[in-house]
């Protein structure tokens, strides 16, 4: 597997808009979530096996989380054509299988994925009331292979410390994971950058 870390979004960046559409065809825009105390966004997709490791105890902390009025969405940026596993239809049958309780949408342009400059997946964001970026960075420090229990830890820090009223505690570490599969030719210009 090869790993590809995230890009570090500078935190304080406001949350860039989306207008996506579920696996049930409904649209939901960063707008529907407005009067959440915390927004989570995160690039995930079906075939990774980042995501396949998290994807438990993430629909886990998203239920949790939700219950607390936090706004949770998940985007799945991946070029469909090239791979199937990842297509909208997939995604409906994936939201059964990983027990997902929140809206897991579909950026088919790769538009909101270059809007966040998402680069791996599972890739988490973070935002406080005001949609200023405050996480931005991995689950936790378990890695498929490496003996670690998925607990979330870095992330519900963060997500608890905002519900808190309280600064995101310590240092963020990049999440780690397979790339988004790009779009022949349609490759953001980050990744260049670093």
């Amino acid at each position: 597997m090869a790993e590809t870390p995230s890009t570090m979004l500078a935190t304080g960046t406001v949350a860039p808009p989306f207008r996506l559409s579920d696996t049930q065809g409904k649209q939901i825009a960063l707008d529907d979530l407005k009067d959440a105390p915390a927004l989570l966004v995160a690039f995930i997709c079906n075939h990774c096996p980042y995501v396949k490791h998290v994807r438990a105890k993430f629909a886990e902390v998203a239920r949790d989380y939700q219950s607390r009025g936090v706004g949770v969405v998940a985007i799945s940026s991946n070029d469909a054509e090239s791979y199937p596993d990842d297509s909208p239809k997939a995604m409906a049958e994936e939201v059964k299988r990983a027990g997902y309780t929140f809206p897991y949408l579909y950026d088919e342009t790769q538009d909101v994925a270059k809007a966040y400059q998402a680069a791996c997946t599972p890739d988490f964001f973070l935002f406080d009331r005001d949609r200023r970026l405050v996480y931005r960075g991995q689950f936790d420090d378990s890695r498929p292979g490496n003996g670690k229990p998925v607990t979330g830890h870095d992330l519900t820090a963060a997500v608890n410390a905002v519900l808190a009223g309280k600064p995101v505690p310590g240092e963020q570490r990049p999440s780690v994971g397979c790339n988004i599969k790009w779009k022949r030719g349609n490759e953001p210009d980050y990744f260049a950058r670093r």
